[in-house]
């Protein structure tokens, strides 16, 4: 019997090489070898102030995007969140088998009401981002998933979902949900170009990431002013954190054989910062250009795009839906269908 695998992405107003190398690139090679069913996850979007326009047009150009990236209709199954209402009806259902206190102890929410506290003790944190991993948890078991695809960074949220899947099934006597299994496989941890001690992220600035569909020029600027030597070694290391960067991104793009040969000229005394940023930048820049023309070709059929996302989305559903059902029965609601 063939795993399944669920994993999902928020709809951003730009991907970039962090997501394609940490997760999207990985989604596309598990087509493969799994049932894949990949979310652009709406809802997880809103638990901060948004702009609806904005989330709306992200939405649609993460669909574009993925698509681009090599996700394939024909293999898996690529849905919008929002349009599977089920995923919000499980996460009522699980709300009530989660604890206030294991809540409050995901660390993501400890980290931002902290921040927060420290600066601003008047600003809004809504009750959506407290209780998010909690949807997290919907998402993944709504489709009873065998294995979610997740950075260190997430096993925390994973562990919650596998808790409830366990909760559910001894407070209502069954072997209904299985514990989804963290997939952890061999990604790239893509850093910051200004500060590579620091994951990419958007939300440090311009200058910070490299945009998946950026263009050539910009791009060739940004690894161009990419931080190398910033000081003394850590201990205990043989480069700098900005250097070690460089060559993970190398290596992501596939260009093994010209790391191989910087890497040596690298430990013969031969720090040729200019050249290594040229042949990164070259290597992204083939990458991206290719991404950016497939995803030009798909916005071109942008219509019948929508429609096969929005069929995809109701398939979603009705495996959603039949996992409701019977949950709906366990837990004592009535049944919709009579």
């Amino acid at each position: 019997m063939v795993s399944r695998v669920l994993s999902g992405i928020q709809p951003t107003a730009e991907m970039h090489i962090g997501n394609y190398f940490g997760a999207v690139k990985n989604w596309v090679a598990l087509q493969d070898t799994h049932e894949c069913i990949y979310a652009i996850v709406d809802l997880h979007a809103i638990t901060m102030p948004y702009d609806p326009a904005k989330l709306r047009a992200n939405t649609e150009r993460m669909v574009f995007e993925l698509l681009a990236c090599g996700i394939d209709p024909d293999k898996s199954i690529l849905f919008i969140q929002s349009l599977v209402p089920e995923h919000t009806e499980l996460c009522w259902i699980l709300s009530c088998l989660a604890s206030v206190g294991e809540l409050r102890r995901m660390t993501q929410f400890k980290d931002k009401s902290d921040l927060l506290e420290g600066q601003d003790a008047t600003q809004f944190l809504s009750a959506g981002f407290f209780t998010y991993p909690v949807l997290q948890a919907a998402d993944i078991l709504a489709y009873r998933a065998n294995y979610v695809p997740v950075g260190k960074d997430q096993e925390q949220h994973l562990e919650l979902s596998r808790d409830l899947a366990r909760r559910f099934n001894s407070q209502f006597s069954v072997d209904f949900f299985p514990e989804p299994a963290a997939l952890f496989t061999e990604t790239p941890k893509i850093m910051s170009l200004v500060d590579p001690t620091k994951k990419m992220s958007k939300s440090a600035g311009e200058l910070h990431y490299i945009g998946l569909f950026e263009a050539d020029q910009s791009i060739r600027g940004k690894v161009k002013s990419a931080v190398t030597d910033s000081g003394d070694l850590p201990a205990g290391a043989e480069m700098s954190p900005g250097v070690v960067n460089l060559f993970e991104i190398l290596n992501a793009c596939g260009k093994t054989g010209e790391a191989a040969a910087l890497l040596k000229d690298y430990h013969a005394g031969k720090r040729q910062y200019r050249e290594l940023k040229e042949v990164v930048a070259n290597a992204l820049v083939e990458l991206t250009s290719g991404l950016r023309a497939r995803r030009d070709e798909i916005i071109k059929d942008a219509e019948s795009v929508n429609v096969k996302v929005k069929k995809m989305s109701e398939k979603a559903r009705g495996m959603a839906g039949e996992t409701l059902t019977e949950v709906r029965s366990l837990v004592g609601l009535p049944d919709r269908s009579s």
